[in-house]
């Protein structure tokens, strides 16, 4: 059966679909020997002969996922050129290669899904599905009601507006602030940027839940196989017979 390749590449738990395509672009990767730079080129993982960067993309044969808890200065990366310390440095004694679901900015901390099923990592990052994650934030100042709002309604950022979230206080004061917000989209370092709109530097940023997981009997640096029961509720949100582009 015949599948876009940047889907089987995805599949075989090297990448994220979105990479997969960049890789293609670059013409990094070969069909029965010849480079393919089409996106949507369709093949036959069963067939024919795929290569990445020279590498046979292997199919696995059964795929995995992880919950893992970031620490802080550690980079969502399985290589760094820079050398700071990565998320490979956490995983090389799991039993299959894997690869991070989304990110988390080197001064955050909190939930990561680590899997090497390429499929189900595109569709938890689909804007289409709207995953829910929350953060732990703790934010300089007193956060006055009419900041709470804006967080909730939206803000515009590169001249679109966010989706709306749903905010939690937990304390405030003169100095800081803590509260539980969630959003169902992922833009590049959107917290952040919600509160220093809103006036309120963010001085500690936790992922704490994703979807239907949370970082709850995890310390920083440990990981833990997901149960059977977690994996499934988690393809169940994704999973509504249609494939997202």
């Amino acid at each position: 059966m015949k599948e876009r390749l940047q889907k089987v590449i995805a599949g075989a738990g090297l990448t994220s679909r979105r990479k997969a395509e960049q890789w293609i672009a670059q013409g990094r990767v070969r069909v029965n020997g010849r480079v393919v730079v089409e996106q949507g080129f369709k093949v036959d993982p069963e067939v024919d002969r795929i290569e990445v960067d020279g590498r046979s993309v292997a199919i696995p044969d059964h795929t995995v996922c992880f919950l893992f808890y970031k620490p802080i200065g550690v980079v969502t990366t399985l290589h760094d050129p820079q050398g700071r310390p990565a998320v490979a440095d956490y995983v090389r004694d799991l039993p299959k290669r894997v690869f991070p679901v989304g990110r988390l900015d080197i001064n955050s901390s909190g939930l990561l899904l680590l899997t090497n099923d390429g499929e189900l990592a595109h569709r938890l990052m689909h804007p289409r599905f709207g995953v829910e994650k929350t953060y732990r934030v703790v934010v300089r100042g007193y956060l006055e009601n009419p900041g709470i709002r804006r967080l909730e309604t939206g803000i515009v950022l590169d001249g679109v507006r966010t989706a709306p979230a749903r905010v939690r206080l937990r304390g405030r004061g003169r100095e800081r602030s803590e509260f539980d917000i969630t959003l169902h989209e992922g833009r590049n370092r959107q917290v952040r940027r919600m509160c220093k709109a809103v006036g309120h530097p963010v001085l500690e940023l936790t992922r704490v839940q994703y979807g239907n997981l949370t970082i709850d009997g995890l310390a920083p640096g440990e990981i833990r196989p997901l149960t059977e029961e977690e994996e499934r509720t988690l393809r169940k949100l994704v999973a509504d017979g249609r494939e997202p582009r």
